[in-house]
């Protein structure tokens, strides 16, 4: 059920507006999934909506996670200590023994399931069987950007690369129209996927509007392979395909020289941090200081729970405005701002829907969460932002409402059975173990 007329008071509004405005005291107005009026509590009148009293929480927009794999979340803890590429090879030999559209049902509920729990009411996802991923999101009540996934050795899914391209135009089929579905062309990577088969997905994607996103510069071993194969490091790969604009979305971008970071800022190119990830795997540490300088749009991902082990958009916040200090020896190299809008409007920018997500203003969905400031880390609170990127964490998330519906309330999930969910996963742990022999 939508609510046709809801306000909501909080102690603070946090808009994640250009201005990063904040409202004390503040409320806003939902009026048929929108937002409908956002300001001083004083100035919404409530007449005969019905009111929630958030006094001793913070509103802000619901986060936007730009780069996922909800679908390995049946994976967490199973392959540890090891750099990407060896990593890789076992990961893929677990979920070619047990992925099948059904698992990977499971796998997207679980994962998603997390998120929306933890505030995020948006996500990219790059997993097989993607359309599995699309209905564990629609049932859960969020919005996903998902669709076909390019990869040419023979997929965890059992296909091969020539029916590649007819997966991902069905998959945009079905997703026409669907506001709460963003769909686009995923290849898993220039190392994994042929330069042919790379211009064709983006040849789909930008021809039915939509994103076109893929790994790029994770790893030392990753450069030096396109660059043997191809002479050309993967940047440059990219361009020289004409595979870099604004409907590109990059995930990692870790291993990058001053030219790579102009070709992105040039090309209007977006870039997703996951920076868990990028410690848990030995990746490196992206550039991000030189990327927002040179105007690049930064987004912030978790990776999936196999490489971060959680699904944290807090803690990847929290590492994207805290790791870049240290290595640039600059204390001021990431501001509490510009993490907060990596997790917020900057998402919404990459997904060519900043009209209507990643901020909480007039005309926009509403789309917001609310965070307990009734802790011990929350007093004496001096600045929200401050605190909502230092301080906070998913457990403090107690309501989330994606266009005016409730989804969590009193940081219970509404749309699924969460004991339900576990006991699933719990069910395949000897399947999956056993996939990848004694040492699991």
């Amino acid at each position: 059920m939508f609510h046709s007329d809801l306000v909501v008071r909080a102690a603070y509004v946090v808009t994640c507006d250009d201005a990063m405005t904040v409202i004390e005291k503040g409320a806003i107005v939902v009026r048929d999934g929108r937002i409908a009026a956002v300001g001083p509590e004083e100035d919404i009148p409530v007449g005969d909506a019905e009111l929630i009293e958030a006094r001793r929480r913070i509103l802000m927009p619901g986060l936007i996670n730009m780069h996922c794999h909800a679908g390995d979340s049946l994976f967490r803890g199973l392959v540890e200590n090891l750099p990407l590429e060896p990593w890789l090879q076992t990961v893929w030999t677990a979920e070619r023994a047990i992925l099948n559209p059904e698992t990977c049902r499971l796998g997207a509920e679980l994962g998603l399931a997390e998120l929306l729990l933890s505030g995020v009411t948006t996500v990219m996802d790059m997993f097989w069987f993607p359309e599995e991923t699309v209905r564990a999101a629609k049932a859960l009540g969020m919005r996903i950007a998902t669709g076909g996934i390019f990869f040419d050795p023979s997929g965890m899914d059992g296909r091969l690369a020539d029916r590649r391209l007819a997966d991902a135009a069905a998959f945009f089929d079905a997703a026409e129209d669907d506001p709460f579905v963003f769909p686009g062309c995923l290849p898993h990577g220039t190392y994994t996927v042929s330069p042919e088969h790379l211009r064709n997905a983006a040849r789909l994607s930008r021809a039915r509007g939509g994103f076109w996103c893929t790994h790029a510069a994770e790893t030392r071993a990753e450069q030096a392979t396109v660059t043997e194969r191809y002479g050309r490091r993967v940047i440059g790969h990219l361009a020289d395909l004409d595979l870099l604009g604004p409907d590109v979305v990059l995930a990692h971008c870790v291993h990058l020289d001053e030219d790579e970071v102009e070709l992105l800022a040039a090309s209007g190119t977006h870039v997703v941090h996951n920076p868990m990830s990028n410690l848990k795997l030995a990746s490196g540490f992206a550039p991000v200081p030189a990327l927002l300088d040179s105007g690049v749009n930064v987004t912030l991902g978790t990776d999936g729970a196999i490489s971060g082990n959680d699904l944290d958009m807090w803690l990847a916040m929290r590492l994207a405005a805290t790791l870049h200090k240290a290595t640039t020896g600059n204390a001021a190299a990431v501001t509490t701002g510009q993490a907060l809008a990596m997790a917020t409007r900057n998402g919404a920018r990459a997904l060519k829907a900043e009209d209507r997500l990643g901020s909480i203003e007039v005309g926009k969905q509403a789309d917001f969460i609310l965070v307990d400031i009734d802790r011990l880390h929350a007093a004496p609170l001096f600045d929200p932002i401050t605190h909502l990127v230092y301080s906070a964490g998913r457990g403090d998330v107690t309501d989330v409402f994606v266009a005016g519906r409730p989804v969590v309330a009193a940081g219970r999930l509404l749309t699924a059975d969460v004991d339900a969910l576990v006991s699933a996963a719990m069910a395949l742990r000897p399947t999956i173990a056993a996939s990848i022999g004694p040492t699991a």
